[in-house]
C-alpha cells in the first residue's frame, strides 16, 4: 500500500449539530459531547505518544510515519474544536484543562518538529534550489497548490513524477509542505509567536551565513575611507559577485519560503514580518557598501569601478523591488535607489574633473620624434571605457552641464531618436575636441614645422582608430569619423609638402628641359646633401601606425620619384660620378625614416592623469 501525503488533514469535514448545546446544568448527554470526548480522546492517545519530554522517538514529520503526522494534525484540529466547545458548556471542568495541558505538549512537539524540519533539510531547502521551485511546478504533473489542497498524494505517487524533477527538488518540495502544514497548525492553534520564533531563527542564521560567505561585511564609512583603492577595488569585485547571487537567488528563495511557508491570505502578515527579519539586515548591509564607495575621494582611476557598481544596482533594481516589495521592507529598497544617487554624484563629479584636468594640462616638453602624446593615449583610452558603459552613462549626465558643440564640428547621430544616448554622444564629441585642441597648442612647441604637422597626424589617426574599433563609432558616427579622417590625410599632406619641399626645390620645375652641365651637375650635388639630410633627419621621427607609415612613406616616394626620376632618365650619361642615387635607391632610404631611436609616443601615463579601467580593459 502507497503511503499517502499529508494533505486531506484540513479538509476533513467537520460534525456540527443543528441544535443549540443545552445548558451546563443540563444532566442530558448530547452527539456533540460524545464527538469532542471522542475527539479528546484520540488527541491525548496520539500527542503521548510523541512526546519528546519523554523519551527519544523518531520524528513525526519523516517517511516512516507521514500517515500518523497527518492523524496527529487531524487529532490537533479536533483538540482544538473540542476545546471551543467545552469553553462554551463549563471553563472550568477538568476536560477543559486536560486538553489545554493536551495542546500545550502538542505544540511543543510541533514547535520540535517544525525545528527538525529546518535543521535536517537545510540543503533541501537553500535558497537556489527553492527558487527553482516555481519552474519545478510548471514541469510536474501535480502542481504544487494541488498537493496542498488535496493531501491524498503519497510520497509514491510524488515519484511518479520522478522523471521531470530531481530528488533534491522531491525533498525540498516535500519539506516545504510539512512547514507549511505545521505552521499552519501552531498558528490557528494560538501559538504563532512560537513558530516564527524557531522560523526566524533558523532562516536568519542561513541567510547571514551565506552573505558572509559571498564576502559581505559591514563596514563603516571610516573603515573603508582609510583603505587603499587597491584593497576597495578587490572588495568591489567580491561585492559585485555577491549582489548577483544574494538578489538573483538569496532574498529571491527566501521570499519563496516564507510566502510559502505561510501561504495563507489571513498569514501575509507573518510572512512579511517573517521575510524582514530574516533578510532586511543584511540586505541593507549589501546595499550600503556602494554608497560609501560613492562618498569616497573622487579620483579619475574610480569612475569604472564606480559605474560597475551603478550598473549592477541598476540591474538587480527591478527585482529588488519586487522581492522587498513589502512596507516593512522599503528601507531596503530606498538603500539601492539612494545607493544608485550617490554613485551617480560621484561619476558626475569624476567626469567634470577628467575633463577639468585636460584643460588644465600644461605639460611643455614636445614628444620626441613627434610621436602620439601621453595625453592622446590616457584620454582616448579613458574615454573608449566610458563608451562602454553608454548606457548606464546617458541615464546619469542627461542633467549634467554641457558646453554646445559646434554645428559644424559636430551632430549627434543619435540627436531625435534618442536623447540620453545624445548626451552621451555629445559629451564624448566634447571631451575629444577638447584633448584635440590641447593638441594643436602642443604642435606648436616643435621648431620644426613639418615635424609638428607630423605630430598632429600621429596623435589624430590614433584617436581615429581608437574611435573606429570600439563602441566611440557607434555613438559618435560615420559622419564624425570621415571628417576626422579626412583631417589625418590634410596633416599628412602638409607633412610631406613642408618637410620634402627643401629637396625637391634641389630639382628644376621642368626635368625635361636641356640644361647647362654645370647646372645639372649642381642639382644632382644638391639633391644628394638635401636628400641625405632629410633622410638622416626623420630616421628619428617617429610614425606609431604602421598603415599610417606606409602611406606617408608612399606620399613622399610618389612626389620625390615623379620629379626626380624624370631627371636623372635625362640627364644621368655622363654624370655617374656626382649621381649618388637611382630611382630606386631613393625608394631604399625611405624605408628607414619614420621608425625612431625608439617608440617615444609608447608612455601610457601621464603625470597629471592616470587611470586604471575594470572593465574596458578586460574587453580588449
Amino acid at each position: 500500500m502507497p503511503r499517502k501525503g499529508m494533505r486531506s488533514i484540513f479538509f476533513q469535514p467537520s460534525t456540527s449539530t443543528s441544535s443549540k448545546p443545552p445548558p451546563p446544568s443540563s444532566p442530558l448527554r448530547t452527539f456533540s459531547d460524545s464527538l469532542m470526548e471522542e475527539n479528546i480522546e484520540t488527541a491525548e492517545s496520539l500527542i503521548t505518544k510523541w512526546d519528546y519530554s519523554k523519551k527519544i522517538i523518531t520524528p513525526l514529520f519523516s517517511g516512516n510515519t507521514r500517515l500518523e503526522a497527518k492523524q496527529y494534525l487531524n487529532a490537533v484540529k479536533g483538540l482544538q474544536s473540542a476545546m471551543q466547545y467545552l469553553v462554551t458548556r463549563d471553563s472550568t471542568s477538568n476536560a477543559l484543562i486536560k486538553s489545554q495541558f493536551l495542546m500545550q505538549l502538542a505544540m511543543k512537539t510541533l514547535q520540535k518538529e517544525f525545528y527538525q524540519i529546518l535543521s535536517s533539510n537545510r540543503e533541501y531547502l537553500d535558497p537556489e534550489t527553492v527558487s527553482n521551485r516555481s519552474s519545478v511546478d510548471r514541469r510536474s504533473s501535480v502542481s504544487f497548490s494541488d498537493y496542498e489542497s488535496e493531501i491524498e498524494i503519497s510520497d509514491d505517487e510524488f515519484r511518479g513524477v520522478g522523471n521531470t524533477i530531481s530528488e533534491t527538488e522531491r525533498v525540498s518540495m516535500l519539506a516545504m509542505v510539512d512547514l507549511k502544514a505545521i505552521a499552519d497548525c501552531m498558528i490557528s492553534s494560538g501559538y504563532g509567536k512560537e513558530c516564527v520564533k524557531v522560523y526566524i531563527v533558523m532562516r536568519k542564521s542561513i541567510v547571514d551565513e551565506a552573505l558572509y560567505h559571498l564576502g559581505v561585511e559591514r563596514l563603516s564609512f571610516s573603515q573603508i575611507q582609510k583603505m587603499d583603492w587597491e584593497v576597495i577595488e578587490l572588495k568591489i569585485k567580491t561585492w559585485l559577485n555577491a549582489v548577483k547571487v544574494a538578489v538573483g537567488t538569496l532574498f529571491h528563495g527566501e521570499r519563496i519560503l516564507c510566502d510559502d511557508v505561510f501561504a495563507e491570505s489571513s498569514r501575509k502578515r507573518i510572512a512579511e514580518s517573517c521575510f524582514a527579519e530574516i533578510t532586511k539586515e543584511g540586505a541593507i548591509s549589501l546595499l550600503t557598501f556602494p554608497e560609501m564607495v560613492g562618498k569616497c575621494k573622487k579620483t579619475p582611476e574610480k569612475m569604472f569601478r564606480t559605474l560597475d557598481l551603478y550598473e549592477a544596482i541598476s540591474d538587480h533594481l527591478p527585482q529588488i523591488q519586487s522581492i522587498f516589495s513589502f512596507e516593512s521592507t522599503s528601507n531596503v529598497r530606498l538603500q539601492a535607489v539612494t545607493s544608485m544617487a550617490k554613485l551617480a554624484e560621484a561619476v558626475k563629479t569624476m567626469l567634470t574633473d577628467f575633463e577639468s584636468a585636460i584643460q588644465k594640462d600644461s605639460s611643455k616638453k614636445p614628444i620626441t620624434g613627434g610621436g602620439v602624446h601621453p595625453l592622446t593615449r590616457y584620454v582616448i583610452n579613458y574615454i573608449t571605457f566610458l563608451a562602454d558603459y553608454s548606457g548606464v552613462l546617458s541615464d546619469i549626465i542627461f542633467d549634467l552641464p554641457q558646453s554646445p558643440l559646434p554645428e559644424s564640428y559636430y551632430q549627434s547621430p543619435m540627436r531625435g531618436e534618442n536623447n540620453s544616448s545624445s548626451d552621451i554622444s555629445d559629451k564624448i564629441a566634447w571631451l575629444i575636441l577638447v584633448v584635440l585642441c590641447k593638441l594643436d597648442g602642443k604642435a606648436e612647441l616643435y621648431k620644426d614645422v613639418a615635424l609638428s604637422y607630423l605630430f598632429l597626424a600621429n596623435n589624430m589617426q590614433y584617436v581615429v582608430v581608437k574611435v573606429r574599433r570600439s563602441n566611440l563609432g557607434f555613438l559618435l558616427g560615420e559622419d564624425w569619423l570621415t571628417n576626422h579622417e579626412l583631417k589625418v590625410k590634410e596633416y599628412v599632406s602638409k607633412f610631406v609638402r613642408v618637410g620634402w619641399n627643401k629637396v625637391l626645390s634641389t630639382l628644376p620645375e621642368n626635368s625635361t628641359v636641356d640644361m647647362p652641365v654645370e647646372k645639372v651637375r649642381e642639382s644632382f650635388v644638391k639633391f644628394n646633401a638635401a636628400f641625405d639630410a632629410e633622410c638622416r633627419k626623420q630616421s628619428s621621427w617617429v610614425v606609431t601606425d604602421p598603415k599610417l607609415r606606409d602611406e606617408i612613406k608612399g606620399a613622399i616616394g610618389s612626389n620625390l620619384l615623379a620629379k626626380y626620376g624624370g631627371f636623372y632618365e635625362m640627364n644621368r650619361v655622363g654624370l655617374e660620378s656626382v649621381i649618388r642615387y637611382e630611382p630606386e635607391n631613393v625608394e631604399g632610404c625611405l624605408c628607414n625614416i619614420l621608425y625612431g631611436v625608439g617608440d617615444s609616443g609608447s608612455v601610457s601615463s601621464h603625470s597629471s592623469l592616470r587611470v586604471s579601467s575594470s572593465r574596458g580593459s578586460s574587453r580588449r
